[in-house]
């Protein structure tokens, strides 16, 4: 570029000159590129890399950017601007990571510098100048790496993924290992067979728990100094201790959250537990998936890369069926003890939310030790309706949903918070109210009446338990929060099915699936599993423990109605012009008629109003369309600070791959 950006004063210099490509770090689109700068001799050797300040419209403002490429050029006469200053000697942004945050936002059209602000944490002087790179990390012990060879050989061909670099589903073997989780023990195991050859691998999880149980099986397998944490409870320094561990040559462990997948080591494997829980997507702009993100690192690096888990997202079945992923399975392969409800259960009325089969299984397994209730959702009573016609109660200043904290308390809204003592239904003026839904409270109170002498322990987002004793009790806990049992549960009854399966999402089968199949596999080897009130062909999968056979067929259903995995999603919203402009704009890629559904307006108190729209594309086309949604944001931003639009929200924006709770 001729001149820093948006006109900034022109420094000129000798015949010959270094200068410097700068990525700057701001959120505005139009600024998503590399800008020419002037290095002056005052600022000694600068290396790529390293966090920089530079002018941005006037001398007085500058801005933090990265230094991505240095040249030298022989054309004096182009004004250039200066590089203020160099904030850190420290290369945070090697080549690998610029290339892989590069490529991850052009295929979600979003900005390079989101990404990296995702995964370079900010700088702190102290850890900085305490740092001494390259010091000597011990290798695993003889004894860990034939532990993880004999685990590793229980899989079909895995360790040859991990030899030659190769893409692998792993369908993880639902036991324990050493009171740990067979998933847990399976990565720990894969990353120290590719530290023994002295490369890195990164461990990726949903959550906190995760992360602490796959850091406990971590513990024995693997030297404490080769594991890296990359974690949102961290302090600022140890996020930045951990990143400066992570640009070291020595080989490491990355075991952290969705936003490890940009670490900046060289990968000799990848590694991602669960794919299908939501909390791998980023929730931040430019919104990629670390499972994506994972699959560009893969091309770029030639690193072994594993999608592991219980279930088989249909994401990963896609690929499998295309042959980009082996499907690796376990030799001798472990079966849960699944239990479906009879045909006569099924017909059972609703009142009867636990079968006598399963209640009789409950009671006989609590009196030798621990049994595990699922239940849909945390609380007393999340939802109440009208006792006379069962119109459900809703909040009446904002019209959210009316819950009860225990039973006789004052209803509340789950919205606003606010109570509802003089409450009557819009519908027959009745001011009685009933139980529509049992929280993991309430059932936890029912159940104690109905096991007396047996203790009952709550397990929710409020009430968090990570592991319970080998001894008698009943654990009630919501979808994900299970804690782990000493010697796995004696029996675990997954109730609410119905009610779960009946959310609005396009993915909510293979979810429940997820769930259900994530908590049987904390059971006991032959312990009871019973599914309370599902059958056909998602229960079916759970008994026959045919994960993938399932993602197929929700695969197949999928490809006509053009909806992911099958086909490709982006978002567009914005104003009515804009959103239009941009439709305009894709029209020009000739794709298919029915490519766009809406758009639609979006109900809010922006003005002017927002509507949005869905435009669905084969994978193909992901990068012309990719590159035609990001010009029309780049364009609607700049014509914005013009002054064409007179707020101060993003006239455009665009979302790929969306979660599907948004179709």
């Amino acid at each position: 570029m001729a001149g820093g950006p948006e006109g900034v004063p022109t420094v000129v210099t000798a015949e010959s000159r270094r200068i410097a490509r700068v990525l700057l770090d701001s959120p505005l689109p139009q600024l998503d590129r590399l800008f020419d700068y002037a290095l002056p001799a005052e600022l000694g050797d600068v290396s790529t890399g390293v966090r920089v300040r530079v002018p941005l419209r006037t001398a007085g403002r500058v801005i933090d950017g990265y230094v991505v490429e240095l040249d030298t050029e022989d054309d004096a006469d182009r004004p250039l601007s200066e590089v203020d200053s160099v904030v850190s000697p420290v290369s945070v942004l090697p080549d690998r990571l610029y290339r892989l945050a590069r490529r991850a936002a052009d295929r979600a059209a979003g900005s390079a510098s989101d990404v990296l602000r995702l995964v370079i944490p900010k700088r702190q002087v102290r850890v900085e100048k305490a740092w001494t790179a390259d010091a000597a990390v011990p290798e695993p012990s003889e004894s860990a790496v034939a532990a993880a060879a004999d685990l590793l050989a229980s899989y079909d061909g895995l360790d040859e993924v991990l030899q030659d670099g190769g893409r692998a589903a792993v369908e993880a073997i639902p036991v324990f290992h050493d009171g740990e989780p067979g998933w847990a023990a399976l990565l720990a195991a894969s990353a120290v067979r590719v530290l023994a050859s002295g490369r890195s691998s990164i461990l990726i999880v949903p959550d906190h728990r995760d992360l602490d149980r796959l850091l406990a099986a971590l513990e024995e397998a693997a030297p404490a100094e080769s594991v890296v944490r990359y974690d949102s409870r961290q302090t600022n320094p140890d996020r930045y201790r951990s990143f400066l561990r992570s640009l070291e040559e020595a080989p490491c462990i990355v075991v952290g959250n969705r936003s490890a997948v940009y670490a900046p080591v060289q990968a000799g494997l990848v590694a991602i537990w669960d794919d299908g829980d939501p909390l791998l997507g980023e929730p931040l702009a430019p919104y990629i998936n670390a499972r994506d993100a994972a699959l560009l690192r893969q091309e770029q690096e030639n690193s072994a890369l594993l999608f592991v888990g219980h279930t088989r997202t249909t994401d990963v079945e896609r690929l499998v069926a295309h042959g980009w992923l082996q499907d690796v399975r376990a030799v001798r392969r472990v079966l849960p003890r699944v239990i479906l409800s009879t045909p006569q259960e099924m017909d059972a009325p609703t009142a009867q939310r636990m079968p006598s089969s399963a209640f009789l299984s409950a009671r006989n397994a609590a009196a030798e030790g621990p049994v595990l209730v699922q239940v849909s959702r945390p609380g007393f009573a999340p939802s109440l309706v009208c006792a006379e016609c069962r119109t459900p109660a809703r909040c009446a200043h904002c019209g959210g949903p009316l819950g009860a904290k225990h039973r006789g308390a004052v209803p509340v809204c789950a919205w606003c918070g606010r109570g509802a003592r003089a409450w009557s239904c819009p519908s027959c003026s009745s001011t009685q109210l009933r139980l529509a839904s049992s929280g993991s409270e309430r059932t936890a109170d029912e159940l104690g009446k109905a096991f007396p002498g047996i203790r009952v322990i709550v397990a929710d987002g409020a009430h968090p338990v990570e592991r319970v004793a080998d001894r008698p009790a009943l654990i009630v806990a919501t979808r994900g929060a299970e804690p782990l049992a000493d010697g796995g549960y004696r029996a675990v009854v997954l109730l609410d099915g119905p009610r779960m399966l009946q959310a609005p999402d396009l993915r909510i089968g293979e979810a429940c699936l997820r769930w259900w199949s994530n908590a049987a596999a904390l059971a006991a080897p032959g312990a009871p599993i019973h599914l309370v009130g599902v059958d056909g062909a998602i229960a079916r999968a759970l008994a026959t423990w045919s994960h993938s056979g399932y993602a197929r067929s929700e695969l197949a259903e999928r490809a006509p109605l053009h909806m992911p995995p099958a086909a490709r999603v982006a978002l567009v919203e914005g104003s009515a012009a804009a959103v239009g402009r941009a439709l305009v704009a894709l029209e020009e890629l000739a794709l298919p008629a029915d490519a766009v559904l809406g758009p639609v307006p979006i109900e809010s108190d922006d003005y002017p109003p927002r509507v949005r729209a869905l435009v669905r594309f084969e994978y193909g086309a992901g990068a012309r369309v990719a590159a035609t949604l990001r010009a029309s944001v780049v364009a609607e931003a700049v014509s914005n600070r013009r002054g064409r639009g007179k707020s101060t929200r993003s006239a455009l924006t665009v979302r790929l791959d969306i979660l599907d709770p948004e179709l």
